[in-house]
């Protein structure tokens, strides 16, 4: 296993969850909640499996298309997404 893969993997994956609306999703469940520790296993659970997910169906994109060209690919998305946001009418 890489070390520095595994832990560059979860600083970023950590500083990007901060404050997204799956944390704060998973704040709202637990102010309602009596049931904490079902609240942490359900939110912990979603997000292994969506890592899973994301691991698979990286691991074969990758076959298929040159790693540069995903993260350009990616970053180009991420860029549309955020223009998208501030130039809408509803955000507004």
């Amino acid at each position: 296993m890489d070390l520095k893969v595994m832990l560059t993997t979860f600083g970023m994956i950590f500083l990007a969850e901060l404050g997204d609306k799956t944390q704060l999703a998973t704040f709202a469940f637990a102010s309602e909640s009596k049931t904490r520790l079902a609240v942490f296993i359900g939110s912990a659970g979603a997000l292994v499996l969506t890592s899973l997910l994301a691991v698979v169906f990286g691991s074969a994109v990758s076959r298929l298309i040159p790693a540069n060209y995903i993260k350009v690919g990616a970053g180009a998305l991420f860029i549309l997404l955020g223009l998208w946001m501030l130039l809408s009418p509803e955000s507004k």
